[in-house]
């Protein structure tokens, strides 16, 4: 029988599962304890941030220790988990399905496996339950689909998400504690209770922006049934919208006086209205004018100066000959 799941590729490998669950173990206790050390010197040191009054750098060090804190609790988690399976490899070797006493902490195992750079003997673990209970078994346990098992615990204490301001805040509060820091927490909790719309100032001063610049064209093009406007005869007219085309082409007249009539009793009931674009254009064109007027200017003087050239020319042509 292990012949012919070594032929297909079936077996569990007991022998070097166990191994590579040994060193594993060893391996987190090792890790364990360095990270004590590590923890106690990052908590000495955020503690002196907080008396020197540098919050700043105590919020930032502060995600650090508590990232170290969940790594080290999902350490421990899997260290019962491979002791507990080291347990029952037999059990696994003799079944052909994974047993639902097992489940969460192979599921567990295989899930932390990629995400833990310090344990490398976890993925040789890994490889064997893949060799043993197929691809899918493996993905379902990786992607935490609904079907798999994984400890929860872990899941949290492995993700990269940022910690919450409360947590943050409370493991401040117990570092300054532990090292009787006297330290006054409302600027921190102040900072840490901003939203990041708050201190970048995102897109809720734009869109202010942008509505008051498009108030004024708004209150210029108001709809001809809010202002109905009366002609000289009396009757009720409504405005007609000129387009840009047809301001442009249209005489230039005084902002402030209506354009007359030209003696047709139908053209006074025209009633022309009045636009900020008028005034735009009128300066538009009153520049083009003078800038013509220059150029005319400019074209005279040089052709006066090609005649004077001229006649000096030929007067000296002249005094030439009679000598």
């Amino acid at each position: 029988m292990s012949l012919l799941n070594q032929l297909f590729n079936r077996g569990l490998q007991g022998s070097k599962c166990k191994t590579c669950l040994t060193l594993s173990i060893s391996r987190i206790k090792l890790l364990q304890n360095k990270r004590d050390a590590q923890l106690k010197n990052m908590r000495k040191e955020i503690a002196q941030f907080l008396q020197a009054g540098q919050e700043a750098i105590a919020r930032i060090r502060v995600e650090h220790i508590i990232r170290e804190q969940n790594i080290w609790a999902a350490y421990e988690i899997l260290e019962l988990f491979c002791e507990f399976v080291y347990a029952r490899v037999p059990i696994l070797e003799s079944q052909k399905e994974c047993p639902t006493e097992l489940r969460e902490a192979v599921a567990s195992i295989i899930f932390a496996a990629p995400r833990c750079s310090d344990l490398p003997d976890l993925l040789h673990v890994r490889n064997l339950f893949a060799a043993k209970y197929g691809k899918e078994f493996i993905a379902a346990a990786s992607e935490l689909r609904p079907d798999t098992s994984v400890n929860r615990t872990i899941v949290e204490k492995l993700s990269v998400g940022a910690p919450s301001a409360k947590v943050r805040l409370n493991l401040l509060k117990e570092i300054a504690e532990e090292y009787s820091v006297e330290w006054d927490s409302s600027n921190t909790e102040a900072e840490l209770s901003k939203k990041p719309e708050d201190l970048l100032n995102g897109p809720k001063p734009i869109a202010a922006a942008a509505g008051a610049s498009l108030e004024p064209n708004t209150r210029g093009h108001s709809p001809a049934s809010e202002n109905p406007v009366t002609s000289p005869n009396g009757n009720p007219r409504s405005k007609s919208l000129e387009s840009p085309t047809s301001v442009t082409k249209a005489p230039l007249w005084p902002t402030n006086i209506d354009k007359p009539s030209f003696g047709d009793s139908n053209l006074g009931d025209t009633v022309y209205i009045k636009k900020d674009t008028r005034t735009e254009t009128s300066d538009v064109l009153e520049r083009a004018r003078a800038a013509i007027s220059a150029a005319e200017r400019a074209s005279t003087a040089a052709r006066l100066a090609a005649d004077l050239v001229n006649v000096k020319f030929s007067s000296t042509k002249i005094e030439e000959g009679k000598s």
